[in-house]
């Protein structure tokens, strides 16, 4: 399997032939983890669709690569799905963004729920949330996307509401005990299989508040079966089970 590399477009000049030098982080996976060298194959992608057949043409300090030729292939579910989690403790986020976008969605929104343990400076969430956004990155890398999923900046719940309340979209909240299951809602019309949006509370839950905020916003309450499962596995399960039901699984 030819390794493959995500390089923001500003290190691109878009022409076959053209030469770039990897960013740091990929340079030292190449050079020093797989021990790569001058002429050796490599696949770069952007993030904003398609990818490049590359061969790395300079190696020491830094991984110079030369793009050959353009290849357009996507690995895109037909589903658009954004997951908006509630924050969850500790680095469990991590594991939530790596598989979540292995599993193909489109775009993350953390929430600081009401019983969110997790509290941050300004500055060190800015930092995590940049974090997170590397992760997204390098799960791409390994399963083959091409789009980069964006994990946005942290909102409370009333301000994410507000920027989505006039969105297009079938809104599920995770509810355990209460609701259908995902396999008995009725496939979504054509028109709104594109946006889901799929809202999974903290380790505590969702507080009454906020269940009745995404009830006003027009939310459908499902579980997961009869079992209740962790906050950093429900997204995975949901977004799983959706790409079999619906998607490209």
């Amino acid at each position: 399997m030819i390794p493959r590399f995500h390089c923001p477009h500003s290190h691109f000049a878009l022409a076959p032939g053209a030469q770039v030098e990897l960013p740091e982080q990929a340079a030292h996976h190449a050079l020093k983890v797989l021990r790569m060298k001058a002429g050796d194959a490599v696949i770069l992608f952007d993030g904003r669709g398609g990818e490049w057949r590359a061969e790395i043409v300079g190696a020491g300090k830094t991984a110079r690569v030369a793009l050959r030729e353009f290849n357009d292939r996507e690995s895109e579910s037909p589903l658009d799905i954004t997951l908006v989690q509630g924050l969850p403790s500790g680095d469990k986020m991590d594991w939530v963004v790596e598989k979540c976008v292995e599993l193909g969605v489109t775009a993350i929104q953390p929430i600081a729920a009401k019983r969110s343990v997790i509290r941050l400076s300004a500055e060190r969430m800015e930092r995590r949330v940049a974090h997170w956004n590397a992760i997204a990155a390098a799960a791409c890398e390994q399963c083959g996307r091409n789009r980069v999923p964006v994990v946005a900046p942290v909102l409370d719940l009333p301000h994410y509401l507000a920027q989505t309340r006039e969105q297009n979209a079938l809104r599920l909240l995770l509810a355990p005990g209460s609701g259908s299951t995902l396999s008995a809602l009725p496939k979504p019309a054509t028109p709104l299989i594109a946006k889901l949006i799929v809202m999974v509370g903290p380790e505590g839950g969702w507080e009454a508040a906020e269940m009745l905020a995404f009830d006003a916003a027009g939310a459908t309450p499902i579980r997961l079966g009869a079992r209740i499962l962790r906050t950093e596995t429900v997204g995975a399960a949901v977004l799983a089970a959706m790409q079999a039901i619906w998607g490209d699984f």
